[in-house]
Order: C-alpha cells, then sequence, then structure tokens
C-alpha cells in the first residue's frame, strides 16, 4: 500500500486508527537539567531539535526555532539583521538598547551571552537546539525569566572529520559551510567550522539602487579538546562573527512628511541614510569538567564575549533627515561558573557559583530634521552579579520524586547617563560620518547628565514532584520562581521625568505549572503536555514618543502586573515505518492585572506583546526508501500564529493571524556520506510583520518576515 502524505495527514486529523508493523519513535537526549537525559524523563517544558531535524526543516538561523517550539516568539529585532527579539509565554525584551537584559536567555555550550546583537545565530556545527519554557535559575548560570534557548555542540569523537555543505537559492543566495576535526595525539582532538551566508536583498534603496534585507555574514569557531583520562576532559573554544548586511529600514503605513507616496513593495526604502552597518561578536571560553568518583563531577564554566555594532535607523525613510537615528554599541562580558554535581542511589544535586560582571555602552543621535534639532543620548552600564543555585532531587518511593531548588541572586549596576539637544543635524559624534562636508550641530544644553548605582538581591525558590505512572508516563506538577534586576533608561529624560535618575526596580514572576510526558501505544505515540499560569509583577515597560514641542521622551516604568496562563502541547506519531506526523499547539491567555500610565490604571486598554494567543504547527515526515539504497524523505510544514501585538498598546502595527506553508525535499545517499536537499519557505509568498516603530503618522514604520524562497542544499562527509 502506497502512502500519499496528504491523505495520512487527513486520516490523522480525523483519528484514524492505522495498524503497521510496529514503528516506533527515537529517544531524544536533552541536557535540561545540566546531565544528559532521556527528554520523557525530565518534568521540564522542552523542545529538542538535533541536527538532523535541523537540516530537514531548512532551518538556517535561530529565527526559524519559533515554528517548531509552542508559545515562543524568536525574530530578528526591528530595524536589524541580528539581533534578537525573544519571547518565551510572553516574557522576553523588545527593546535592544543597552543596559537592559534579556527576558530568554542564550546560551552556546553553556556560556550565558548577555546582549541581543548578533544573537540571531546562524546554524553552524550544532548538535541540537534546546528550548526550555519558564523561569531558569536552579540549573543554570544565569538567571532567566522567561526561559533558555540552548545551542549544543558535538564532543569531538577522535576520529578525522571533514565535512563540507552549502545553498544556493532565491535572491542569489549563497552558502558555505566548512567544519572539521581530528586528533593531534591521544589525548587531544582539535576542530573548527567556517561558515559565509550571503544573500542579495528582498527589497532594494529606491534612491541609492542598494540591498535591503539582504545577509553578508561571516562566522567561524575553533575547539581544542583536551582528555587526558577517562575522569578529566577541557575543552577551550573560540568563535567570531562579522555581520555587514546593508542597515534594514521599515515601510512606511502613510505618506512621509514632504508627501512621498507609500512604496509599493513592503521591502523598498527610499532612505538617505548610509546602507553601512557593521555588527561584529567574538568569544573564547574554558570549559573543564573531572568526574571525582563515580558519584561526584565539578565543572568549570569560564568565558568572555565581547561585541560592537554601527547601525542606522531611519525611522522616517525618506530621502530626508525627518527622523534619522545613527547609533554605537558596545559590551564585553566575563562569566565564571563553578559546578558541582552529585549523583546517588536515589537522589542527585547539581550546584553552582555563578559570577558575571560586564560592561555594555553605547550612544545615538536622534536627528529630527523636520524642526532643524538633534537629540544624543550616550551612556554606559557596568553590571555584576553573583549568584549561588541548588537543585536537589530525591527519590522518596519507586515512583516518586521531589524536587526541590533554589537560588540567591545579587545584582549591582553603576550607569553613566547623558542626553543633550543640539541645534542642526547630527552632533559631532556622527556628523563626519552620516552628514560629510557640513558644519556639525551645535551644543545647546543636557537634558539628561547623572552617574548613578543601585543593588538588588532576590531569592527564587523551586519546588515540584512527579509520578512515575509507569515505564511509559510520567506527570509532574511544579513552582519556580523567576528574577529580572533593575536598571537605568538610558534614553531617559530628566529635564521632564527627574524620578529618571533613579532607575527602575526588579520584576519577578511566580510559575506554577503541570505536565505530562508519555509514549503510548508501544512507543508509537509520544504526547507531551503542560499547562501553566505565571503571575508576572512589576514589568519594566518602556514608553517613548515624540514630543509636540520638539525632540522625543523615554520611560522605563514597573508598570504592570499581569497573568499569563495557557496550555503547550507537542505530539509525534510513528504512523509506519516511513511517515511520522508532528504537531504542536500553543495557547496564551493573557491579561494585564494593573497597568499604571500617567498615574491611571488602563490595563483594559493593554495587552501582552509579541504573544498572540495561539501557536500552532503540523508536519509530516515522510521518508521513501530508494533502490539504491538511499533514502528521499519529504517535510511539508504547516504552522499558524494568531493576531500579534507588537507592543502593549494596540496600534497600526498589530499584525493579523497567518499561516506559512514549507516544504522540503531532502535526498540521503545510502553511505550516508551526502546529501541533497530542496527547500521552500512561505510557499504562499504570505506577507507579515514581525516588528515596527510606532511613533505615529509618517513614523509608524513595520518590518516583515522573508518572502517565498526556495534553495538547493547539500553536505558532503568526507
Amino acid at each position: 500500500m502506497k502512502f500519499n502524505p496528504l491523505a495520512a495527514g487527513i486520516m490523522l486529523a480525523c483519528g484514524a486508527s492505522l495498524a503497521y508493523a510496529d514503528p516506533q519513535l527515537e529517544e531524544v537526549t536533552v541536557t535540561a537539567q545540566k546531565r544528559e537525559q532521556s527528554m520523557q524523563e525530565v518534568p521540564v517544558a522542552v523542545t529538542a531539535i538535533n541536527s538532523d531535524q535541523l537540516m530537514q526543516n531548512g532551518v538556517s538561523d535561530l529565527t526559524d526555532i519559533q515554528k517548531l517550539s509552542p508559545n515562543t516568539t524568536l525574530q530578528a529585532s526591528r530595524g536589524t539583521n541580528s539581533t534578537l527579539t525573544a519571547f518565551i509565554r510572553g516574557i522576553g525584551q523588545q527593546d535592544p538598547l543597552w543596559g537592559f537584559e534579556p527576558g530568554v536567555g542564550i546560551y552556546i555550550d553553556d556560556v550565558y551571552v548577555a546582549r541581543p546583537q548578533g544573537a540571531v545565530l546562524d546554524i553552524l556545527d550544532v548538535d541540537r537546539v534546546e528550548v526550555l519554557r519558564g523561569p531558569q535559575g536552579t540549573l543554570y548560570g544565569k538567571n532567566t525569566i522567561g526561559g533558555a534557548v540552548k545551542y549544543v555542540t558535538k564532543k569531538m569523537t577522535g576520529d578525522t572529520e571533514l565535512k563540507i555543505g552549502g545553498g544556493l537559492g532565491s535572491y542569489n543566495q549563497r552558502d558555505l559551510k566548512v567544519a572539521g576535526s581530528t586528533a593531534i595525539s591521544d589525548t587531544v582532538n582539535i576542530g573548527g567550522a567556517i561558515a559565509s551566508f550571503q544573500r542579495d536583498g528582498y527589497g532594494e534603496n529606491v534612491v541609492t539602487g542598494k540591498d535591503q534585507y539582504n545577509k553578508d555574514i561571516i562566522s567561524g569557531r575553533i575547539a581544542v579538546e583536551w582528555n587526558p583520562s577517562e575522569a578529566v576532559w577541557v575543552r577551550f573554544a573560540g568563535d567570531k562573527t562579522v555581520d555587514e548586511s546593508a542597515s534594514k529600514h521599515g515601510h512606511r503605513f502613510a505618506p512621509g512628511l514632504g508627501g512621498e507616496p507609500v512604496l509599493d513593495s513592503i521591502y523598498d526604502t527610499e532612505s538617505n541614510m548610509t546602507s553601512d552597518n557593521l555588527v561584529e561578536t567574538s568569544g573564547v571560553s574554558l570549559i573543564a569538567e573531572w568526574e571525582m568518583s563515580d558519584s561526584v563531577t565539578v565543572k568549570s564554566i569560564t568565558a568572555y564575549r565581547q561585541g560592537e555594532t554601527e547601525t542606522a535607523i531611519d525611522f522616517d525613510s525618506v530621502n530626508r533627515s525627518d527622523f534619522d537615528v545613527p547609533a554605537y554599541y558596545e559590551d564585553d562580558q566575563t562569566t565564571q561558573e563553578f559546578q558541582l554535581i552529585w549523583q546517588g542511589d536515589n537522589a542527585d544535586l547539581v550546584s553552582g557559583l555563578y559570577y558575571y560582571t560586564g560592561t555594555a555602552a553605547g550612544a545615538f543621535d536622534a536627528v529630527l530634521g523636520y524642526i532643524n534639532l538633534t537629540q544624543q543620548v550616550a551612556g554606559s552600564v557596568d553590571t555584576t552579579s553573583l549568584s549561588a543555585y541548588a537543585h536537589y532531587n530525591w527519590q522518596f518511593a519507586e515512583a516518586w520524586n521531589l524536587s526541590v531548588g533554589g537560588r540567591y541572586t545579587k545584582d549591582e549596576k553603576d550607569a553613566e547617563v547623558f542626553k543633550a539637544n543640539f541645534a542642526g543635524l547630527y552632533s559631532p559624534l556622527f556628523a563626519d560620518k552620516y552628514n560629510p562636508g557640513q558644519p556639525a550641530a551645535v551644543f545647546l544644553g543636557a537634558l539628561t547628565d547623572y552617574q548613578n548605582s543601585d543593588s538588588w538581591g532576590q531569592f527564587t525558590p523551586h519546588l515540584g514532584v512527579d509520578f512515575q505512572v509507569n515505564d511509559d508516563v510520567l506527570l509532574y506538577a511544579k513552582y519556580s520562581a523567576g528574577f529580572k534586576s533593575g536598571g537605568f533608561d538610558m534614553r531617559g529624560d530628566a529635564s521632564t521625568l527627574p524620578s529618571t535618575v533613579d532607575g527602575f526596580d526588579p520584576e519577578t514572576v511566580d510559575t506554577y505549572e503541570f505536565g505530562v510526558k508519555s509514549d503510548l501505544f508501544n512507543n508509537r505515540l509520544r504526547l507531551n503536555a503542560a499547562a501553566f499560569r505565571a503571575d508576572y509583577d512589576d514589568m519594566q515597560v518602556t514608553i517613548q514618543q515624540l514630543n509636540p514641542g520638539g525632540g522625543f521622551s523615554s520611560a522605563v516604568l514597573n508598570a504592570g502586573q499581569a497573568r499569563i496562563q495557557g496550555l503547550e502541547l507537542e505530539a509525534t506519531l510513528a504512523m509506519t515505518d516511513n511517515l511520522l506526523a508532528n504537531f504542536s499547539l500553543g495557547l496564551a491567555d493573557t491579561e494585564f492585572v494593573e497597568f499604571i500610565s500617567g498615574g491611571v490604571d488602563v490595563s483594559d486598554e493593554r495587552d501582552m506583546q509579541n504573544t498572540p494567543d495561539t501557536t500552532a504547527m503540523f508536519q509530516l515526515n515522510y521518508s521513501v526508501p530508494m533502490g539504491n539504497g538511499g533514502e528521499l524523505v519529504f517535510l511539508p510544514t504547516v504552522s499558524y500564529r494568531a493576531d500579534t501585538q507588537i507592543f502593549e498598546t494596540p496600534s497600526i502595527l498589530d499584525q493579523d493571524a497567518y499561516t506559512l506553508v514549507d516544504m522540503t525535499a531532502t535526498y540521503y545517499s545510502a553511505a550516508g556520506n551526502w546529501n541533497l536537499g530542496l527547500a521552500g519557505k512561505n510557499l504562499t509568498d504570505e506577507e507579515y510583520r514581525v516588528g515596527g516603530y510606532g511613533f505615529g503618522g509618517a513614523f509608524d514604520t513595520g518590518f516583515y518576515g522573508a518572502p517565498r524562497t526556495i534553495a538547493l542544499t547539500g553536505n558532503y562527509n568526507f
């Protein structure tokens, strides 16, 4: 009997019973609890995507993961190419300005990445990606209030390996990846990878002819692993990414101040600003593990990372400096984590000490040409964070397990903030690059000029219980708390809001979760579900607006209390040996309990940003054995996101519900040493907004996801 994937999908949706000879699902391994475990044994809401799944889904960078994980938003931030906007279960960070902390933590092999710039990471030499939903504090180095995304790279085997891969596709896509490793002695392995990701723009600057929404990225990593005995393993790794993709400007919804019409293409611009754009990120790390005994392991994670960004944001998107923002950011971080992991007969413990110190700084001009005024913002934030955490599991009965954990975090921040008015266009800091040959704007006076510091301490507990009903079903319930420290608003205007010099307070969340992990019908159906409720207090809300008299104002307020509750469902069904069906569903019911603006509670006029009430994905994985011993895998995917509010306040920027249709076909050779694939994304050419700026009228602009693309990909393993 031959199978049609569409017909099989319809039969599955109708609840048809398919009887075939014992197809079974493979075990999925994760490190969500700091050690390798079967995903079905971990009482955590986690989505894991291995390297084969990443390739078969045509995943090119982190933003593609949001289709595969329920209640998750991972998108390139407004006006950027590689800055990440991440939300999980309604908690995240919209504003990528220095001085703010992300609500979702990004980890590369257990190293926390503090800044969103450059965090839209391309998939390079990755073993798997894990998305953990809910507060992560008792098992991970840096406390994160919303969740975590982990990149896990492969350990080297000592065999000599060389892999070459690439892709050619729409808009002159040209990708090339080379990765390899070898042993240089009985105890030392060395490996590395380098990649180039190139693509022409989806649109252009109609004034200059330069690309819009293009891609120009070079990325590389190198690692040395030392394994002097079975008990000791050490890895030194370094990486660097250079992103020179063009500056990205938004699509206007209304005519410009000079009557410029709205452009036909959502990807085009007529900006006067340069297309030059640069984001550089790099880092080194040293990870050492020592199995002191059969039950005790100690681990050290030492890392340093830095980044620099030069960018241009054109809020008006016309060939005139009505509202232009040239900007520069830089950051560095040093982290040290020590872990003690103990494994007993009926109990285990993960504990650690974590230290973080870093500086985030930057400057930008808000050039308001329509009133011949420039406002400059500049400043820096030094952050020191020290924390201790522990997570203890105790099997107190044959099928019952109790988990108790806690974390104490002490954060300190020292800030310098400067904001001033200048008469004319572009301050002396940016005039030479963005307004060459013209005199720089003249200093009129400071609006904000202060130095201040503050510190916050918080204990966040965890309590959970799980019950192994049988070999195939795990039930769990847990409570966990999350914490994100306060800070200082780099855009704050002390002349209109004197309290800005005092900064803003931390935000906290209490999350309750009930879940089930199950492998049913002789391991043919994997069904994992979680119901959750989060009480989110003292939400840090950024408010920005253009002032009628000129200039713009900003405030970061602890304005909100919210309730977020929902359901997540992930299912995989082995319909036959050759046909798998995958389904995920995320439901999020969000409500502001309190939202104070101007001393008034306007909670009934606000909603959670970047959190659609429904996300869903359905796909079929259909493998066709070939006569020569090879295999052809078809993977059609349909993903859905309900209406999405870009900011807490409803606006023209909000995106209606949309559905994306993707399709990949991958051929694997009989020997398994090469594959060839064809990947089509957004096959219906849906237009959908992923971000925007809302300053009203001519200054309302939107940014969009990719149009229909098709790419031919291939990999060869020597």
